[in-house]
C-alpha cells in the first residue's frame, strides 16, 4: 500500500517536472515570437502558458495535500533525485521568467515611445511630467 502510494506520488512528481520544463519551453517560444514580431505565435504561447500554469498549480496542490513522511528510504532516494531535477527546472524557469518580464517591459516602453512618435507626427505633442522639457518628440534621420 505504501509502495503504491509512493509510486503514484513519484508519477505525479515526474508529471510536475515535465510541466515545469514545458512552461520553460513556452516562455522561450514567447520570447522568440516577440523577437520575430509574430503576434499569432505570441498569443498562442500565452494561452499555452496559462494552461500549463493552471495545471502546475493544481498538481502542486495535490502533491502538497498528499505529502506525508516517507517511511521507506529507497523510495525517498527516488523522490530526492526527482526533487533535485525540480529544483533545477524551477531555477531555470525563474531565470526565464525574469528575462521574459524584462522583455515585456522593454517592449511596452518601446510601443509607448512609438505611439508618442506617431502622435508627434500628427502634431499632438504631449507635455512631459517632472523637470524634463514640456515638449519632446523623437527625431529620425533617413
Amino acid at each position: 500500500m505504501i509502495v503504491k502510494g509512493l509510486q503514484d506520488r513519484n508519477g505525479k512528481v515526474e508529471v510536475y517536472l515535465q510541466l515545469l520544463r514545458s512552461l520553460a519551453c513556452e516562455l522561450e517560444r514567447a520570447m522568440q515570437a516577440i523577437a520575430k514580431n509574430s503576434l499569432l505565435e505570441f498569443d498562442e504561447s500565452v494561452r499555452r502558458q496559462e494552461t500549463l500554469s493552471a495545471r502546475i498549480t493544481d498538481l502542486a496542490m495535490e502533491l502538497k495535500v498528499s505529502s506525508q513522511p516517507v517511511a521507506h528510504s529507497a523510495a525517498r532516494y527516488t523522490s530526492d533525485g526527482l526533487m533535485q531535477q525540480i529544483r533545477v527546472a524551477s531555477a531555470t524557469l525563474q531565470t526565464l521568467n525574469q528575462q521574459y518580464g524584462s522583455l515585456l517591459q522593454h517592449s511596452s516602453r518601446s510601443v509607448a515611445l512609438m505611439v508618442s512618435l506617431f502622435e508627434s507626427f500628427k502634431g499632438n505633442l504631449q507635455e512631459g511630467t517632472g523637470s524634463r522639457s514640456k515638449y519632446q518628440t523623437w527625431s529620425c534621420q533617413i
